[in-house]
């Protein structure tokens, strides 16, 4: 449980951090390496909350 509620504040400011970063920069290959690089943090986190670290 506690993965689960560190990992999603983990991911929140993450979040926050780096959308207030984008809309002040505003650079396209920026948006693109920022979602590719959200999409493999989400993707690490399901996967740590299945399968726990060993996965």
């Amino acid at each position: 449980m506690t993965n689960i509620v560190t990992g999603l504040i983990g991911i929140g400011l993450w979040v926050a951090f780096i959308g207030f970063i984008l809309v002040w920069l505003k650079a396209l290959p920026l948006i693109i390496i920022c979602c590719v690089v959200f999409a493999l943090l989400v993707h690490d986190f399901v996967r740590t909350v299945r399968h726990g670290y060993s996965g």
